[in-house]
């Protein structure tokens, strides 16, 4: 029988109020040794489901804090067990007093992630559904706790489950076929084999794609401000972030080191880490200015977006094209900054041509204008792939999932090569095989305890 559990659920130190999860097969007797009720003739045992009691919590005997109490019995509780959650005033005080007093009590301390371990183990959500809880909590934007949203909605279980309904209609039918020809099964048809598998291909196909997009709007991007000494990088760093977070002057070289900063881009959900790195070029004035180059070149190797700057105010020049040249196969923007000075049109198009083989777009604005940020929120969402991407579309959690769903894919793959190289059905079924077993794996139906343990390592404790 599992032990019954507590930890807090919410996160510790000051606040309005602290709550304290319990779950197991001994939470109301475990509870009902701690916590009284004030209303005379109420009990702990005799409490329904989806009910609340005000009272106190005891702690050796001694009356600690107002306590109300929330009441959740098996099945219909988020772990599946009988659940009460203790809600007493925010600090560190009560809440560890509570805990020390259930402990006293007979309950064990949670591991992390144990509850929603425990409700994965109880049939009360699938495991993508048990991966998708630690994203809401982890989200940064709306639209990345939407996606995150959906998935503990159930919406990409969905999904699989439907692909693995016609990957296992194909097997049967390819297997009574070819075991059972005296039971005059009809042969299946190249067209509707290729047609059925094609579709499978192309649903995972589509979310395998997506699986970038939808970690940006999670999690956010780690963003490089890139480009010579002086040519705005700061100044377009102070625009995203909404205030002056870098010094600006006209001394070329004001930034020798990189400078950090979190920003929400406009409207699109994406949280940027913003980098302001030192002004590359071929040498510094310094030895403080050389090695803040050396850290520019080395956040151009991990940054997940580049915003490369460059000066409408001067020609490009051998610097300018080198940095050109760093940026080519990254996922990065040029951006074409001091518009105001370029004058005619001719001089933004003589340099868009000589960037684009680089980048994987252009863009023209003047850092100093609040009006240029939409064209460059817009601009980035565009590369990043985030614009078109349904939050409430089915999408793939974490890389673990994404492995999963290449295998399976990979395997789909297999199975139309041998159909166009002309190999039997048995060819194919082999195939299909490895495809359900990679989509089992993706759904929890097919996996290792050791990779259940990886799973529910990274939640927080009171999840």
């Amino acid at each position: 029988m599992p032990q019954t559990i507590c930890a807090l659920a919410t996160p510790p130190g000051e606040g309005g109020i602290a709550v304290v999860r319990v779950s197991g097969p001994d939470t109301y007797p475990i509870v009902g040794k701690v916590f009284f009720p004030d209303r005379t003739g109420k009990s702990i045992e005799a409490a329904k489901g989806y009910t609340a009691l005000l009272g106190h919590y005891y702690l050796r005997g001694v009356k600690m804090d107002e306590t109300i109490a929330l009441f959740f019995r098996a099945p219909h509780s988020y772990t599946g067990e009988d659940v009460i959650e203790l809600s007493v005033h925010g600090g560190t005080a009560m809440a560890d007093g509570l805990l020390e007093a259930l402990y006293l009590a007979g309950a064990h301390p949670a591991g992390p992630g144990e509850f929603t371990r425990r409700a994965l183990e109880n049939g009360r959500m699938s495991l993508t559904q048990a991966e998708a809880v630690m994203e809401v909590i982890s989200a940064d934007g709306r639209q990345g706790a939407a996606l995150a949203r959906s998935a503990l909605d159930g919406s990409l279980a969905k999904t699989i489950s439907g692909i693995q309904a016609a990957l296992r209609t194909l097997s049967a039918h390819i297997t009574a076929w070819v075991d059972y020809p005296e039971e005059d099964v009809p042969e299946l048809s190249e067209g509707e084999l290729t047609l059925t598998l094609t579709e499978q291909l192309n649903a995972l196909d589509k979310l395998i794609d997506s699986y970038g997009a939808g970690a940006v709007l999670r999690h956010g991007v780690d963003c490089v401000l890139l480009g010579r000494p002086n040519v705005g990088k700061s100044t377009l760093l102070n625009l995203l972030a909404g205030f002056d977070r870098s010094i600006v002057t006209p001394i070329a070289g004001t930034t020798r080191d990189v400078v950090e900063q979190a920003v929400m881009l406009g409207d699109t959900g994406i949280r940027l880490n913003l980098f302001d790195t030192a002004g590359v070029r071929e040498s510094g004035a310094d030895a403080a200015e050389d090695e803040g180059i050396r850290r520019s070149w080395a956040k151009l190797e991990e940054a997940g977006l580049v915003l490369a700057v460059f000066d409408l105010g001067e020609e490009l020049n051998g610097e300018d094209m080198e940095i050109a040249r760093r940026c080519q196969g990254r996922p990065a923007l040029a951006i074409l900054n001091k518009e105001d000075l370029a004058g005619e049109g001719e001089k933004i198009q003589e340099a868009s041509a000589a960037l684009a083989p680089y980048f994987k777009a252009v863009l023209a604005l003047s850092a100093k204008d609040p009006a240029s940020l939409m064209p460059l929120c817009n601009a980035v969402a565009e590369l990043l792939g985030t614009a078109k991407l349904d939050p409430n579309a089915a999408a793939l959690c974490n890389a673990r999932q994404l492995a999963a769903a290449r295998d399976a894919r990979d395997a789909i793959r297999q199975a139309l090569d041998s159909q166009r190289d002309g190999f039997g059905l048995d060819a194919a079924a082999v195939c299909l095989d490895d495809a359900q077993r990679a989509l089992a794996r993706l759904t929890g139906e097919d996996i290792t305890e050791s990779t259940l343990d990886e799973v529910f390592s990274t939640f927080c404790v009171g999840k």
